[in-house]
């Protein structure tokens, strides 16, 4: 391995360690500047609200850290989860094009007027999902009186396919390939049948829209910024964020990197260990994404993806400190901590790939093979972590499986008790912030 990237830890949970980390502006359509209307359009869509920042501090505590907080997307619009910021943002920049509308004086509800709905009729939005992005796209389109076409790849759920086409006027097909696989069939029928394809990952040549999604991202890093300076006063001093094709991970990177640029946070990026596309190009290490060789099956659905988005894989590649290949347990135990808290902490409801990162930090503070990463990684009293609970219970027989059921164990035996009031304590709701 190179003097670039060193690996901390091996095994099961597998840590990459980034030496030549970038000091330094991120591009420009990250930038403060180039984000301002992305909020404005967020603002305008209907049932819109910040989401709540919640605080741990009896985690923390028993962690023996200096703060845990949970940015908690899975409120955002009614759809349980963040991707809705993404698809909503990027319909509207896309209909604005096709319209010939300056979308810096074109609202959403500019967008629903009759002379706009009769030059829409027809319009299809096409998309590949593993279940919460399609949602977003549904829902999105619907709030144009459009319809959505969208492609699953094999073993997905029922549950979210049903919820998408419950989201707006879908048609939804699981298909018997993988993830990446099923982003090209939806590429290929968009171009077939004349679609508008809405996809959350590029490829030469198709990179507008998504660029408009990693944008509409960044939303929820906004209000996180905003929230962490009335609730603790300091910035956060590390930020772990999962990762599937990374457009999520390098929006909200990009944009707290641009905000704390005067004190930049360590970037923690948190992957699948059976699917871990940042975590395996990055030991190519000839500074290009790869697919993953070997993709293998994961419960965490929204992160199953075996090819990095080449629009945000450089962010991640340059600016990230860590990266981490967590097996499926380590999500199942931030599952039942969140839902189990401890003291007088509140419950979050987070899915498999929500409660991904509180399970990275879990295994860190606490398992002993561990010890030397989280030292490396400065987790100690003073760190104030920030976390991203992308989802809540999307899968409700899955939840119950892990959350009751104790699916999944975790091998690591120093792992705080899920105790305090149990699935009988409150979740936050939408609006909600906990002051810390």
């Amino acid at each position: 391995m190179s003097s670039r990237i060193s690996c901390l830890q091996q095994g099961p949970l597998h840590i990459l360690e980034n030496h030549a980390v970038r000091r330094g502006p991120v591009p420009d359509f990250l930038r403060q500047p180039a984000l301002e209307g992305v909020q404005a359009v967020h603002a305008g869509m209907p049932g819109h609200a910040p989401t709540p920042l919640v605080s741990l501090p009896g985690l923390s505590r028993a962690l023996g850290l200096g703060g845990i907080c949970i940015k908690d997307e899975s409120s955002r619009f009614g759809l349980g989860a963040f991707k809705g910021l993404g698809s909503c943002y990027a319909v509207f920049r896309a209909v604005c094009q096709r319209l010939g509308l300056d979308p810096a004086r074109t609202t959403p509800a500019d967008l629903r007027r009759p002379c706009h709905a009769r030059q829409l009729e027809g319009t299809v939005f096409v998309t590949a999902t593993d279940g919460n992005h399609g949602r977003g796209v549904a829902w999105a389109a619907a709030m144009l009186g459009c319809a959505a076409e969208v492609y699953m790849p094999a073993g997905s759920a029922e549950v979210r396919a049903r919820a998408i086409r419950e989201a707006g006027r879908a048609s939804v097909t699981i298909t018997d390939l993988s993830y990446d696989d099923t982003v090209r069939l939806a590429a290929r029928m968009a171009r077939e049948r004349g679609g508008l394809l809405v996809q959350d990952t590029s490829w030469p040549g198709y990179e507008q829209i998504p660029a408009w999604i990693v944008q509409g991202y960044t939303t929820l890093a906004v209000e996180a910024v905003r929230q962490m300076a009335a609730q603790t006063g300091r910035p956060p001093s590390h930020v772990f964020l999962q990762a599937g094709v990374g457009a999520m991970a390098g929006g909200v990177l990009g944009c707290l990197l641009d905000h704390y640029a005067h004190r930049p946070p360590q970037f923690v990026i948190v992957e699948p260990a059976s699917v871990a596309c940042i975590h395996d190009s990055l030991l190519w290490d000839d500074g290009l994404p790869h697919a993953v060789a070997q993709p293998g099956p994961t419960i965490m659905a929204g992160l199953n993806c075996g090819e990095p988005c080449p629009i945000t894989w450089p962010l991640l590649r340059d600016f990230a400190r860590f990266f981490m290949a967590c097996p499926d347990y380590v999500a199942a135990e931030g599952m039942r901590a969140l839902a189990r808290p401890l003291g007088t902490d509140r419950a979050i409801i987070a899915g498999e790939s929500g409660a991904a990162p509180l399970g990275a930090l879990l295994h860190l503070m606490c398992c002993p093979e561990l010890e030397a990463a989280r030292h490396r990684m400065g987790l100690d009293e003073q760190a104030l972590v920030l976390l991203v609970n992308t989802e809540g219970n999307t899968d409700p027989a899955l939840y119950a499986q892990i959350v009751e059921q104790g699916a999944f164990p975790s091998p690591c035996s120093g792992l705080p008790p899920a105790s305090g009031r149990g699935n009988d304590a409150p979740a936050v709701q939408a609006g909600e912030q906990e002051q810390a």
